[in-house]
């Protein structure tokens, strides 16, 4: 969509943004202008009165310069807090856009005075945004680090650095411009931040500048990407390596991209591998990706964003690095613009389409999604990005994204700022503007009046957002009982000790409106414990710029690293602040000194509740980075112990929502699944592993040496056509052979298609299959999910359970699934309704499995599904009555593996679900629930989902165009997005278009284990965390460990979704170990050497020979991955630990 393009073009000229295909999303539905502030609140929002603090970032548009020639025209400036005089209290700098700044000396009991004349900061020019505090020169005074931008001619644009000159006999610094002098004016830039540190390890600072581009959206086409790796010549992010007072352009030496498609708006700093050298996260506004550079340690970059980060924030903008977890490694959160709430979520945002994301991945733009991301460091170079599990993935037009402990408990908390002044991407008001008749009238005018229609487009202020970490690795919004629940239009903003009683405050600057200035009560109302360290660096680097310190205390370490510049345009204190909780006593200090010495300085039984001056000077240890020595349970052999092509190629070409444009997920990628047995008679175990559409299934063979090698099986050739979903291995004619049944699916074929037959290839004892071209009735065509096999009437010839998992065309429709006996010749005949009643439509089955529920010795039917509640048919002596069913289990459920997990003798169950790690989060008050009927009467059944909303009310998952496109007669009855907005489907739908509709239900969405407490009674116990964090489609529960309890493996992902929704890629492998008891510890997969990228589908545990054990993984449209089981007498030799699939 382009934003009034042609007018643009053809007559303003103007770089006019908003067409872009909307990925600007706007925050909460409203907020009233009305405050009432909480009574007793953390945070005291203190007047201009009581501290003398009046700023207002004021910003006045004027026809030669406004947002619709200059669109970061509200972006906000920045905040600087650093104690400027050096009287051992923290000032403020705050950052107007229009230039006026302001200096504010700290006087004490929160008082302050503007000494921003008598500092020589009053005559500052030209468009100011972000501001940064640091001692450039090494003369431990800080100075200031003012940047620029805006729609000015390129010297209007120069950045400037003001030198503190020293203080005078009042205790006032003075300040002289002497950016030209140390080449950091950069001239022509459009600079939205610097950030200031020792890259390259040689003891003073250099400099990262953060540019914007001002190149117009619409004026790139799908080959952008190719400009990333050109240099923009009027701007571009920038490298700067200090020579001796002097900042040279580094980009090209050091790999740093600096082209025009870098829109630039939040740069972070910090070690994310533990090597103490600083990397870089840069993130990037609209289309362009984010960076992650890795520092190289010899002056250069590496760019590993594609192979560390799954998905990013589409509209990235502030971020922050910080260790959230309390584990020691860097963690990194990006705010965007998504909104929580029905009503400015449809009124504000757009998505884009499958089609158009799929076509932005071809051109090298990796996989962005519209919302804010917490990406968790696993502590090998790759994050798993948890924001909706963490609960802070939707907080509006955000800008600011500060990661500090606010209540001084050890753990560090999330704030956001956010808020814009004009809601930008209003969709009445975008529509509005690019209709027909406005650009006739613009273009007949020759002239573009903006008052008229800037003066149509609302304002709302928002809420920020202030998250306390719940230790868990959730979050949990208390902005308003805090007291930082403020509506406004917040962007910079910086925390620091103001009142240096240990804990911190916090400075917020707004757009045309008073700033905020919050005093934290911790210390006051609580007496938690903290600590303050101020760092003395040797050399240049005074503040210890990049020093890593690490505070153990009651069990607890936390980890801080000296990076000021954070969030959005701001400047932190460089005074680090530790709460404590209530500690009596710090156990132990280390601090690790920056540049390439590293030395490191180690306190212990340190006395809480003072500011400690550390000083390199005093370090006489030194810190040697090995990277860490795991002696993993599993090596990946895949390339050297698989002989053929074990890839599973998809056919992408078939997309679901092409065909049904409301399913929520493709259901056309849910292979390949595996099946193990000896198939021809040598006492090794062999496996199929199931093809795609025109890619046939694979068997291969084990060998006496432990190799794998595929066969070739003319007959799973000749039905390549055939989407293998499910298969198992069973002697179906009674002949001494493995024989193969494979079920297909793949959701793109009618029922009634032949290609939908279940299928039988008979074993001729050498492991050469043959066709059984009758073993089904020529009725039974199922879009299938699993093929379960059990000799359920005792005859002695296995008998079969099929799942049905769609009707193709009808998503939430309830499909066939059968129970089919054996005839002792390998055809199978329908006994479903007859042995079973009720199991053929049972739901959208996913998976099953045949065990003995209840110790009577018969073996029960336990199946899944998705929409199902956990169903159990019991076994009465070859028939099968529905007996229990899981009360609120309704889930996403995608498979299920029986166990004793706990060692009582009683068969439990671990059951694979989606996870915490989505926004379709669900209980039994607040389902998750699809609608399916004929709406709109057009003879076409459709589905509708609905989820809960922040109000506590239910409404429809899917945006206005979307809806519409399905249904054309709700245009006329809600023509506008403000009128679709807000309403539920009661209110969209008369009563009669919604009566007889088929209501289903998910009330439950972890993983779990669901024990058996005897007596037909079972609970659900959702398994730890890191099972959540992607749905979960294999299971593997074996001793994998040889510590004689059962251990589970956990294979996931899933990525058939829209941008909408966003890919679950969190998962690497999930490593569950267990005591025996029913408790289960998470192993990284350093620990297990089960590393997993990619979408899981299936996993098989394979004996070879000597006790050896293999894991065969299957992935889709990827190569399947096998893992040999080490030996204690080998688990340290490198040589057999493969990463090549990494």
């Amino acid at each position: 969509m382009k934003f009034f393009s042609g007018i643009c073009r053809s007559v303003l000229k103007y770089p006019l943004w908003l067409l872009y295909p909307v990925v600007w999303l706007v925050g909460c539905h409203s907020t009233s202008s009305r405050y009432t502030p909480p009574a007793n609140p953390l945070f005291m929002q203190l007047s201009a009165r009581q501290t003398g603090i009046d700023f207002e970032n004021t910003v006045k548009p004027s026809a030669q310069f406004n947002v619709f020639n200059y669109r970061n025209f509200y972006n906000g400036g920045g905040v600087a807090i650093g104690d400027v005089n050096n009287d051992g209290w923290a000032d403020i700098f705050l950052v107007g856009n229009d230039g006026k700044c302001k200096l504010y000396l700290n006087e004490k009991h929160w008082h302050f005075k503007d000494v921003t004349q008598a500092a020589g900061l009053d005559h500052i020019k030209g468009w100011c945004t972000g501001v940064a505090m640091v001692d450039i020169n090494g003369d431990g005074l800080l100075d200031i680090y003012l940047c620029h931008s805006g729609n000015l001619p390129g010297d209007d644009r120069a950045n400037q650095l003001f030198i503190n000159m020293g203080v005078n006999k009042q205790g006032i610094p003075y300040f002289k411009d002497e950016a030209a002098k140390y080449g950091l004016q950069d001239k022509g830039g459009f600079t939205t931040h610097a950030s200031f540190f020792d890259y390259d390890g040689d003891g003073d600072l250099d400099c990262f500048i953060l540019e914007n581009s001002f190149r117009p959206i619409s004026s790139f086409g799908y080959d952008r990407y190719l400009l990333r790796n050109q240099r923009d010549p009027y701007g571009g992010d920038k490298l700067l390596r200090n020579d001796n007072g002097h900042f040279v352009d580094v980009n090209d030496s050091a790999h740093i991209y600096g082209s025009v498609i870098g829109f630039g708006l939040g740069v972070s700093v910090g070690d994310i591998n533990g090597d103490m050298w600083p990397d870089i996260y840069v993130s990037n506004d609209f289309f362009e990706r984010d960076y992650l550079y890795l520092n190289r340690q010899d002056g250069t970059f590496v760019d590993v964003m594609d192979t560390a980060m799954g998905h990013i924030s589409l509209s990235s903008m502030g971020a922050d690095m910080a260790d959230l977890n309390n584990d020691g490694w860097q963690d990194i959160y990006t705010t965007d613009m998504l909104p929580e709430d029905d009503y400015r979520l449809k009124t504000t945002s757009y998505f884009d389409d499958y089609d158009v994301n799929q076509e932005r991945l071809n051109h090298d733009f990796h996989h962005q999604y519209m919302r804010d991301m917490l990406q968790l460091n696993n502590g090998d170079t790759t994050f798993s990005e948890i924001g909706q599990l963490a609960g802070v993935y939707a907080t509006d037009w955000s800008w600011g994204a500060l990661a500090f402990d606010m209540n001084n408990d050890g753990w560090k908390d999330l704030f956001v700022s956010n808020g814009i002044y004009k809601n930008l991407t209003d969709q009445d008001f975008i529509g509005y503007f690019a209709s027909d008749a406005n650009k006739r009238r613009v273009a007949e005018q020759g002239t573009f009046n903006y008052e008229e229609f800037q003066n149509k487009i609302s304002s709302t202020p928002i809420p920020n957002y202030a998250f306390i970490n719940q230790h868990n690795l959730t979050f949990k919004n208390e902005a308003y009982a805090l007291g930082l629940g403020m509506p406004g239009f917040s962007n910079g903003a910086a925390y620091g000790d103001l009142d240096n009683d240990g804990d911190l405050d916090l400075v917020v600057n707004n757009v045309n409106m008073p700033c905020f200035i919050y005093r934290n009560m911790t210390s006051e109302k609580y007496h938690k414990s903290y600590i303050r360290i101020k760092l003395k660096g040797s050399g240049m680097n005074t503040f210890g710029i990049g020093a890593k310190v690490t505070v153990y205390a009651d069990g607890i370490m936390q980890m801080q690293q000296e990076f000021p510049q954070r969030g959005f345009e701001s400047s932190m204190d460089p005074v680090l602040v530790f709460g404590l909780e209530h500690a009596r006593k710090i156990d132990s200090i280390v601090v690790i000194w920056p540049d390439r010495k590293h030395e490191m300085q180690v306190l212990k039984n340190v006395a809480v509740n003072q500011t400690l001056t550390l000083y390199q000077k005093d370090a006489h240890q030194q810190f040697i980075y090995h990277p860490p020595v795991y002696h993993p349970l599993f090596a990946n052999v895949s390339g050297s112990y698989i002989s053929g092509n074990i890839k599973h190629q998809e056919d992408l070409s078939y997309v679901d929502f092409q065909k049904e444009r409301l399913m929520p997920e493709l259901l056309s990628t849910e292979g390949p699944r595996i099946a193990t047995a000896d198939i021809n008679g040598d006492g090794l175990t062999d496996f199929f592993i199931g093809g795609a559409r025109d890619d046939p299934g694979k068997i291969f063979i084990q060998l006496p040496d432990g190799h794998f090698k595929r066969i070739t099986e003319p007959d799973l050739d000749a039905d390549r056509h055939f989407e293998d979903i499910g298969a198992a291995f069973a002697d179906v004619n009674h002949d001494g052979y493995p024989d193969l049944i494979v079920v297909s699916g793949g959701n793109e074929d009618d029922v009634g298609s032949p290609w939908l037959m279940p299928r039988v290839y008979l074993n001729n004892g050498k492991g050469i299959f043959k066709k059984l071209t009758d073993a089904f009735p020529a009725d039974i065509s199922v879009n299938a999910s699993c093929v379960k096999v059990f000799d359920f009437n005792g005859d002695g010839y296995p008998d079969l359970f099929i799942g049905g998992r769609d009707v193709p065309g009808i998503y939430g429709a309830d499909p066939r699934s059968y129970l089919l006996q054996n005839d002792g010749h390998g055809h199978f005949f329908d006994v479903t309704d007859r042995l079973a009643p009720g199991l053929s439509s049972i739901g959208m089955v996913t998976d099953a499995c045949w065990t003995d529920v209840d110790g009577d010795g018969l073996k029960d039917l336990v199946v899944v599904g998705e929409w199902m509640p956990i169903t159990i048919f019991k076994n009465e002596h070859g028939r099968f009555k529905k007996w229990i069913e899981i009360p609120h289990s309704q889930g996403w459920w995608h498979c299920i593996q029986p166990a004793d997990v706990n060692g009582d003798g009683k068969m439990d169950f671990v059951l694979g679900n989606l996870g915490l790690n989505s926004q379709f989060k669900a209980d039994s008050l607040h389902p998750v629930e699809l609608y399916v009927h004929d709406f709109d009467q057009n003879g076409q059944i459709d589905c509708i989902l609905t989820l809960y909303r922040n109000d506590g009310k239910s409404y429809p998952f899917y945006m206005k165009d979307e809806m519409y496109a399905q249904f054309p007669m709700l245009k006329k009855r809600f023509p506008k997005y403000a009128d679709y907005a807000g309403k539920t489907i009661q209110q969209l739908f008369k009563a009669d278009e919604l009566k007889g509709a088929l209501l289903k239900k998910a009330e439950y969405m972890q993983t779990a284990l669901l024990i058996n407490d005897g007596d037909g009674r079972f609970h659900l116990e959702a398994l730890p965390i890191r099972a959540q964090f992607s749905p979960v489609f294999a299971i593997l529960v074996e001793d994998l460990d040889g510590d004689g309890h059962p251990d589970i493996f956990l294979g996931g992902n899933f990525y058939g979704v829209k941008p909408q929704v966003g890919r679950y890629d969190a998962s690497y492998g999930c490593f569950l170990k267990g005591d025996g008891k029913g408790h289960f510890t998470y192993l990284t997969p350093e620990q297990s050497g089960l590393f997993v990228r990619g979408e899981v589908r299936d996993v098989a545990l394979i004996p070879g020979k000597n006790h050896t054990q293999y894991i065969l993984i299957a992935r889709n449209n990827d190569n399947a991955l096998l893992f040999r089981r080490i030996s204690k007498s080998t688990s340290d030799k490198k040589k057999n630990v493969s990463n090549s699939d990494r």
